[in-house]
């Protein structure tokens, strides 16, 4: 029973971070499609939109570090788990 848990576990694992990933492509792929609009539709504001969108990507990409380093940190857990099933 407890086997299937740990494959349930590795299940999650492995769609997890990829959902993560293409979640934030795609919040970056629309940011940056929204600031070109912009830079577009009005030339002057090109300094204040650039520098939002750094700042807006720069927060987007951060959470995809954060699933990575959560991906990370449950492979560890998922091994001591499996170790301790096992017996070695």
């Amino acid at each position: 029973m407890f086997m299937i848990g740990i494959g349930i576990a590795f299940a999650g694992l492995a769609l997890g971070v990829p959902i993560a990933v293409l979640g934030g492509a795609l919040g970056q792929g629309k940011a940056a499609a929204s600031a070109l609009e912009g830079i577009a539709r009005q030339p002057e504001a090109a300094s204040e939109i650039r520098i939002l969108l750094i700042i807006s990507l720069a927060f987007i990409e951060s959470l995809v570090i954060y699933a990575l380093l959560t991906f990370l940190l449950l492979m560890g857990r998922i091994g001591e788990m499996l170790a301790k099933v096992t017996g070695s």
